[in-house]
């Protein structure tokens, strides 16, 4: 029937068209379209009842295997697993279901399944669909056991031999684990051997399965005991391996438990080991478990069942209160248990000393008595009496339980309870045996817990029949409140130690902030994103911390902070447009509380660019208004605070100041008193940024925008300026020197404006001054003028100096390169055709080129000669401050005001940028300043103006470049943090000489304080990107810190080179630094330097190469192997290279290991003999090696040669012909700066002749010119 359907005359077209239509003619059939139908047909074949084809009705066992033998190859194919043969997929997973169950085809089919998932990648995802419907629908669910049994049985050993088969089975196992848990959670504990392996795919592969029945099978409440445990040990796995040796497993163990905490299958009771978890793998050396960890505490933010709030300070109040109350209401209750617990006995042991004091004084003084009267109704019994009595003890009221027995003896005469008393005991004995037999009177116990709570009752009063029905009630209903106390007292300890947890990783993850890798970046920024909205305080710290990453190169950085800023700032909550707008000015204005320059250029950059997209409603730009104008009720800071926003949003769209400038104008400029110089500095930024404070550009046709002198704002700037002058104001330093800067931005002719505000604040000194001049000539001495007026002058004079040097390097040489180009154009174009026709294009474009460089540096030179020739001429203002900015600079003894010598200083590096002449005859006072001024402001101030001349001068400063470097071990924090950023600058820029100095910055690697030390990993870390640096320096670092007598101790020396040495990654690099620094022990002459370098050559990444190059030098150190570090440092070489060691390699890391012990075992016995006291030097058995290395130690001297000298050839290198091979295979010498230079004076006490003449031209090396 089948081969009568398939016939090929029935299915032959009658009409062939195409190339595919004749394939298939030819063929007879398209096996892609009639596939699925023929396995349709076997399947519909083996349902039916074919037994009796066979003898004795039994199916013979190779008919199923070549039925079942198709689908198995047919699964072989890669395309099985697209999407269009799918049809394909699910016909042959029927027809081996169909033979799993009619046929006893499980064991082949187990066996076949395992050998396909170890050859075939693409079979994981297709098997996992077939056995989970076979283990479903064909109820087949014992093939999922004997599969993984299989699995399970498989060595671990061979599994990490074969990484194709185990990452097949890793997928099937984690793939079969998500479609059916249920089922294969029975057959788990045959996969927990693969969790010891070394094969980290089967390790992730069963602790993925245990995440999925965590997540599906064993989720919830209401659990058994048996379900709950085994649920706890698989969570319990899951944290173990958040510690496995493997990056990859911890990391996939992250994921999991991000799954596990986004589907609220966590127990509450692990939330805190799990959040400690991921606390503790943020310092994980993988960076993808760093960013796996950030995801998880953001998972345990977004899912926390505590609060949508998470401070430590509004938790700890409430949990300090409920704690307070429940250790009250536990100690109520341990009382009324103790009392109810306690045997009667002890109690009577505990009540009888005070008794007894008590009864003696009763007896000693009866008349006591009257004082407390107790009366014995006639209608109570001899038992009531009894109670009351017992009661009485209870509450510790002995003297009225006494006062009471007496009256009951007198009334129950004839009553047993109080008449059997032994009349030859002392009246005292009496007394106690009664009440002892009264309170221990068992009858009573079952009573005494409800009779004890009960008030004393008087005469005629009984117990109530209900009391006991009464109790019941109140116990259970005082014991629910306790349990309700203490969930109340540990949800609010969770939520506490919960936020402590958030607390300490938002430390952490925000030093990550400015890692490397981008991905981690934005797990960052999103993080504190997420812990912001949670209300978290420190969270504000991280918001700010990000803002430099606005200026990221990595686009995907940049647009993450600008997202970050979107969701917390740009969609605040409120019912109104005005509201929402309020709401973001004020969270904008919080930020700017106490921000820093650095921040409020950030933050600019960021309202720029939503200003620019128009994500700013113009409710915001309204409201800034009214509150800058007063319009809107606010604080004087927030007055400001809405200038400084409109300023920055000015810099996106300069309409919005451009047009409100008189405005602005009135509200920061206005004559009143006092002057509110914080408000006008905002105004003035404001203002500046209308402007674009860039050089024009050549293709620039339209002039700058400027404003005539005659303006208002510059009558009201000067006018400001002027009569600020003279009052003591701080903040009127920092606004003149806003309005400076602003006059020459946007004024024509600036230079009239300021030199009419130096001559009217110069006219003020004088006549203070002269104020002064009547009263002090009777004195005979000397006038004297206010220490801030000096400072005011001095500083004013400054900045107009720098920016008058501004002034004519942008704008006028900008305009001046404008009218010049403008001027070129109009000449061609009124040129006659005919001239223009003349002469090649091309070299008219030329000589077009050439003219306009040559005009280039004509008009540079125009603008240097202005510099040099006549700002500081004696007939410029500017040049009748220099005499006293250099007799404040000079007398710091007789000048001493603090604030003064920071002006004069800055006033004195700012004039020295005008003219290289000026400058090279002030550098001598600059950094004698520099070295030898008491105050670290001062010395901080000259290294940034020090820094800035070496930019603008580098052949000046160059020979002072070591008194730069000196600065980085200043003992001033902010010197040495200024220092860095200098150096950094200046070296990443090639502005100065990077030698063997640059070893101060690493010093700076150890710094105490953490911004420092951060800043010197960064500039090192920028440093290793220019070509060979890093490594043409090491030599000279290593040698300069390991000096016994400028260096570094041990530790910190360790802690330096191992972040030095991490740069190293080439393996050249590392093999030539190897053979360097083997050398080096033969120049070394202390035991510290043979510890340091045998540090340096353990923390270089070795390979075989760099092993042999160390066995060709094992003569340089073979001799110091005897002490115990550097053996314990070349065995660590041993241990790091027999990691990824191949078979072939191991046979030279043994060899090295066997010289190693060799050495340090005939080193330790040779000490062992000069203990003895024998004299004189070991031989060692290779006499001839030891003594050529002997030889060099005794050539070295001692006490001239500077540390790590490289020794002098023995002979020089020029030898008979025949020599040649021999001198060929000589090792290379080995040559470091740092051996050729001395150490250069760094004092700062210079005169005359001691001034650097050195003047040798800097060229800017480019990195492409480093040697590799």
């Amino acid at each position: 029937m089948l081969f009568k359907r398939y016939c090929p005359s029935e299915i032959f077209p009658c009409s062939l068209e195409g190339k595919k239509t004749r394939a298939k003619a030819a063929h007879g059939f398209d096996w892609e379209e009639e596939r699925q139908p023929i396995l349709q047909l076997l399947t519909q074949l083996l349902q039916l009842d074919i037994r009796h084809l066979w003898n004795h009705s039994v199916i013979e066992e190779e008919f199923v295997s070549l039925v079942t033998g198709c689908c198995y190859r047919l699964l072989e194919n890669p395309t099985i697993s697209h999407q269009k043969n799918r049809p394909t997929r699910e016909a042959i997973t029927c027809l081996l279901g169909v033979a799993l169950t009619r046929y006893n085809h499980m064991l082949s089919a187990t066996v076949k399944i395992i050998q396909m998932l170890q050859h075939f990648e693409h079979l994981a995802s297709v098997l996992v669909a077939a056995v989970s419907l076979w283990a479903t629908d064909y109820g087949m669910k014992s093939i999922v056991g004997e599969i993984v049994r299989e699995i399970g049985q498989k060595c671990p050993q061979e599994l990490s031999r074969d990484p194709s088969g185990a990452k097949g089975f890793a997928a099937f196992l984690t793939e079969l684990a998500e479609r059916i848990p249920a089922i294969l959670i029975s057959s788990m504990c045959i996969l927990i051997d693969h969790l010891d392996g070394e094969n980290y795919m089967m390790r992730n592969a069963v602790l993925a399965a245990m995440a999925e029945m965590v997540l599906q099978v064993l989720n919830g409440d209401q659990l058994e005991e048996a379900a709950r445990d085994t649920r706890d040990q698989f969570l319990d796995t899951l944290q173990a391996h958040g510690h496995d040796v493997n990056s990859f497993v911890r990391s996939r163990v992250l994921q999991l438990f991000t799954r596990i905490v986004q589907q609220k299958a966590l127990p509450l009771t692990r939330f805190q080991a799990v959040v400690a978890l991921a606390v503790g793998r943020l310092a994980d050396k993988s960076v993808l478990v760093c960013k796996n960890a950030i995801q998880l505490l953001a998972s345990f933010l977004a899912n926390n069942p505590f609060s949508c709030r998470l401070s430590d300070t509004d938790l700890a109040g409430p949990l300090q209160k409920e704690t307070q109350k429940l250790q009250e209401m536990r100690a109520q209750r341990r009382i009324a248990a103790t009392s109810a617990v306690l045997d009667p006995e002890e109690e009577w042991e505990a009540m009888l000393p005070e008794l007894k004091s008590t009864l003696q004084q009763l007896l000693r003084l009866p008349q006591e008595e009257e004082e407390v009267p107790e009366e014995i109704a006639n209608t109570e019994t001899t038992e009531e009496v009894k109670g009351r009595i017992r009661r009485l003890l209870a509450k510790a009221s002995y003297k009225r339980a006494i006062i009471l027995t007496r009256e009951a003896i007198g009334h129950f005469q004839k009553s047993e309870a109080f008449s059997q008393m032994d009349p030859e005991e002392a009246e005292e004995a009496r007394f106690l045996n009664l009440l002892g037999a009264i309170f221990k009177d068992p009858a009573a116990s079952t009573q005494k817990n409800p009779q004890e709570s009960a008030e004393n009752m008087g005469p005629g009063q009984t117990d109530g029949k209900d009391k006991p029905s009464v109790s019941e009630p109140e116990k259970s209903w005082e014991k629910d409140e306790l349990v309700k106390q203490e969930m109340l007292v540990q949800y609010l300890q969770d939520a506490y130690s919960f936020s402590q947890k958030i607390t300490e990783a938002i430390g952490i993850i925000s030093k990550m902030m400015y890692e490397n890798t981008a991905t981690v970046v934005q797990e960052v920024i999103e993080f504190f994103v997420m812990v912001f909205q949670f209300g978290v305080p420190q969270a504000v710290f991280g918001v700010r911390h990000m803002l430099p990453l606005i200026w990221s190169k990595e686009p995907g950085v940049r647009e993450a902070v600008l997202n970050a800023y979107r969701q917390l700032y740009l969609n605040p909550k409120g019912d109104s447009a005005r509201a929402k707008a309020q709401a973001l000015i004020q969270n904008l204005s919080l930020l700017l509380v106490d921000a820093s320059v650095g921040t409020i250029q950030c933050l600019e950059e960021i309202l720029c660019e939503f200003v620019q997209k128009d994500e700013l409603r113009p409710a915001v730009t309204q409201l800034l208004w009214e509150r800058a104008t007063e319009k809107a009720p606010c604080s004087p800071l927030e007055r400001c605070s809405s200038v400084m926003l409109l300023g920055m949003m000015a810099r996106g769209k300069p309409e919005i100041v451009g047009s409100n400038l008189d405005t602005l104008v009135s509200i920061g400029l206005e004559e009143k008193f006092p002057q509110d110089y914080r408000l006008a500095q905002q105004v003035c930024h404001a203002i500046a940024n209308i402007s674009d404070r860039r050089k024009p550009s050549l293709g620039k046709r339209y002039p700058p925008f400027r404003l005539p002198q005659e303006h208002r704002l510059f009558e009201r700037l000067r006018e400001m300026v002027t009569k600020g002058f003279v009052h003591p104001d701080p903040l009127w330093v920092p606004f003149k020197e806003v309005a400076v800067t602003l006059i020459y931005q946007l004024a024509e002719g600036p230079e009239g404006i300021c030199a009419q505000i130096l001559q009217g604040c110069a006219k003020q000194a004088q006549e203070k001054l002269e104020e002064k001049n009547p009263t002090q000539e009777d004195l005979q001495d000397t006038p004297t003028l206010p220490a801030f007026l000096l400072m005011n002058l001095l500083s004013l004079a400054g900045d107009v100096a720098l920016q008058q040097l501004v002034h004519l390097e942008q704008a006028v040489s900008g305009e001046l390169c404008r009218r010049r180009v403008l001027r070129e154009e109009q000449e061609h174009n009124t040129k006659n055709p005919k001239e223009k026709n003349t002469g090649s294009e091309t070299t008219m474009e030329e000589e077009m080129g050439l003219v306009g460089a040559t005009a280039d540096d004509t008009e540079a030179e125009l603008i240097r000669s202005i510099c040099e020739m006549e700002l500081l001429d004696g007939r410029q203002i500017l040049a009748a401050f220099v005499p006293l900015v250099l007799k404040v600079c000079n007398n710091p003894g007789l000048y001493s005001n603090p604030e003064l010598s920071v002006a004069a200083s800055l006033a004195l590096g700012k004039f020295c940028m005008i003219s290289a002449t000026f400058c090279d005859s002030q550098l001598r006072l600059l950094f004698t300043m520099l070295e030898k001024s008491s105050l670290p402001i001062v010395r901080s101030n000259l290294m940034v103006a020090t820094g800035d001349l070496a930019i603008r001068f580098p052949n000046l400063v160059d020979p002072w470049t070591p008194h730069l470097y000196a600065r980085l071990r200043d003992p001033a924090q902010q010197v040495r943090k200024t220092a860095g950023l200098v150096m950094t600058l200046l070296i990443l820029k090639d502005m100065v000489k990077v030698k063997g100095q640059v070893s101060e910055m690493a010093v700076l690697l150890i710094d105490p304080a953490p911004h420092i030390a951060a800043l010197a990993k960064s500039f090192f870390s920028e440093l290793s990107h220019k070509g060979n640096a890093i490594y043409n320096l090491l030599p000279d670092i290593i040698s300069r810190l390991s000096d016994p007598a400028g260096g570094v101790e041990e530790e910190p020396f360790h802690t330096i080179m191992k972040q030095l040495l991490s740069y190293i990654t080439k393996d050249k690099q590392t093999e030539t630094l190897v053979e360097k620094l083997c050398q080096r022990f033969r120049t070394a002459r202390t035991e510290r330097q043979y510890r340091d370098l045998a540090y340096c050559v353990s923390q270089l990444p070795l390979t075989e190469r760099g092993l042999r190059k160390m066995l060709d030098n094992f003569d340089c150190f073979g001799d110091k192997l005897s002490d115990e570090s550097i053996f314990s440092a070349f065995l660590s070489v041993v241990s790091k290279l027999r990691r990824g060691a191949k078979p072939e390699g191991k046979a030279i890391i043994d060899e090295f290991e066997q010289r190693l012990r060799a050495c340090h075992t005939r080193g330790l016995d040779a000490m062992e003999e000069l203990e003895i006291g024998q004299g004189g030097s070991q031989r060692a058995p290779s006499a001839k090696k030891q003594s050529s290395v002997s030889r060099h130690q005794h050539l070295t001297p001692a006490a001239s040669d500077n540390d790590f000298v490289t020794p002098e050839p023995r002979r020089p290198a020029r030898r008979r012909p025949n020599t040649q091979q021999r001198a060929s295979k000589r090792k290379p010498r080995i040559v470091f700066s740092s051996d050729e230079s001395s150490e250069e004076e760094l004092s700062a006490e210079m005169t005359e002749d001691e001034t650097p003449k050195k003047t040798t031209p800097i060229r800017r090396a480019s990195a492409r010119r480093h040697r590799s």
